[in-house]
């Protein structure tokens, strides 16, 4: 049996490799050998690497593509991508250079509010914590200027403070429900140091209140923290075209594919099961962009799945119709986004990224990322109403697949060749990997 370790944070990082490939690997020289592999020969980079987590033992790998092609609002951008799935690059790629031809894409930002909350317990009278909520909330304010001048002068800050009662649901809870608009950064240390601020001047001035009982003085805090369900910081993207202008491929009427495109779309509205994945597909394209900009796509995620249930069923993030003999497909997500603080001055792929990009607001990185999912989705949509998932995908997973099995160069070259007119599914290419190596 394994004995837990104490100090393991204080062991160098040689220490650490030896003590995890000692208790928890069967082959300890080639665990080392793996883990060292992967370190940056540039010691200062690695040395930054290291900083950015606790714990490092080396880096782990991603692939970064470029999906090219993308007009939206007029400009051409290459889009850098982060991630490990084939055939989703390839497939971003496809539908930035169809729409180049049709108009491009459209993005507008419809909000950039974000939200943080104090959750508090009052025990007491709530008419009386309503009339001491309007005499604090000025003190709450100016209490924290020290943390918001620097970005009120930029023209964000603090937008607005509520109380809001929520013993409907919890005895005695309250929140104090805060928005905030953090421009260009994505702003969760300076939300969730201005909420700590606010439940320190809560609690401090509750004290101060004659008309309180003593019960009623002592506010307790629970927590102050940010949060990421952020409806309100909102970004659509859209595409249209002529019906006629929808479909290159003569096996099918473009009238059909449209009618088809609406009629998945309706599915995955009204079907969790179908919207779940759906909605996969399109965060393919949303979180390769949120990290390749070094954003946090834990938080998108969490938001964005939050936003599709906000009827109270999970449904499509994307819409369609067909309306006046125009195609019509788009997308309205939220996405909290920053393009200062954080990794964007750190890490040197994050800066690449976004210079790449053109060095985008906040705004702007929103409306490019929202395009990403939405020709995600497009792609996907198109591919499962006509050909089906498979054969796109599986033609992307064809080197995975060699890969695994150890084939040559050569060996590589003559089954692409060959699965170039038929599916290429695993137990096809495991057949022909065997039979040109028999021969």
């Amino acid at each position: 049996m394994i004995a837990p370790i104490e100090g393991f944070s204080k062991l160098t990082k040689a220490e650490k490799i030896d003590w995890i490939a000692a208790n928890y690997t069967d082959n300890p020289p080639v665990t080392k050998n793996i883990l060292q592999r992967y370190w940056n020969s540039d010691n200062q980079l690695q040395k930054l690497h290291d900083e950015f987590i606790e714990n490092t033992l080396t880096n782990y790998y991603l692939p970064l593509g470029i999906a090219p092609n993308f007009l939206i609002n007029g400009n051409l951008y290459a889009i850098p991508m982060a991630i490990e799935e084939s055939s989703v690059v390839a497939a971003a790629s496809k539908a930035a250079k169809f729409w180049l031809d049709r108009g491009g894409f459209k993005a507008s930002v419809l909000g950039t509010e974000k939200i943080g909350q104090v959750h508090f317990m009052f025990r007491g009278d709530t008419k009386k914590l309503e009339k001491f909520f309007v005499t604090v909330k000025p003190q709450l304010i100016a209490d924290a200027r020290p943390i918001t001048k620097n970005m009120e002068k930029r023209g964000g800050g603090i937008r607005d403070i509520v109380l809001r009662n929520r013993t409907d649901q919890m005895a005695d809870y309250y929140q104090l429900h805060c928005t905030f608009d953090t421009l260009d950064a994505m702003g969760a240390n300076f939300i969730n140091s201005c909420l700590e601020q606010f439940a320190r001047t809560l609690k401090t001035e509750a004290l101060k209140v004659d008309y309180f009982s003593e019960a009623e003085k002592n506010v307790e805090v629970v927590m102050s923290i940010l949060s990421n369900y952020v409806p309100n910081c909102l970004v659509r993207a859209e595409v249209s075209c002529p019906l006629a202008d929808l479909n290159e491929d003569p096996a099918i009427a473009p009238e059909e594919l449209a009618r088809k495109m609406v009629r998945a779309v309706a599915i995955a509205k009204t079907e969790p099961y179908r919207a779940v994945t759906h909605n996969k597909g399109i965060m393919n394209g949303v979180d390769a962009v949120v990290l390749a900009t070094g954003n946090d796509f834990r938080a998108v995620e969490a938001g964005v799945h939050a936003y599709a249930s906000r009827s109270g069923n999970y449904t499509s993030l994307t819409h369609a119709e067909i309306k006046d003999d125009r195609f019509r497909f788009w997308i309205e997500i939220p996405l909290a986004l920053g393009t200062v603080g954080g990794l964007t001055k750190l890490h040197p792929l994050v800066k690449l990224a976004l210079d790449i990009l053109q060095r985008p607001s906040a705004q702007e990185l929103m409306q490019i990322v929202a395009v990403a999912g939405l020709a995600q989705n497009f792609a996907a949509l198109r591919s499962l109403v006509t050909t089906g998932i498979q054969q796109g995908h599986m033609k992307m997973h064809l080197l995975n697949i060699l890969n695994q099995m150890g084939a040559t160069a050569s060996e590589k070259a003559i089954l692409i060749d060959h699965f170039k007119n038929d599916t290429a599914t695993h137990s096809a290419v495991v057949d022909a990997f065997h039979k040109l190596r028999d021969h």
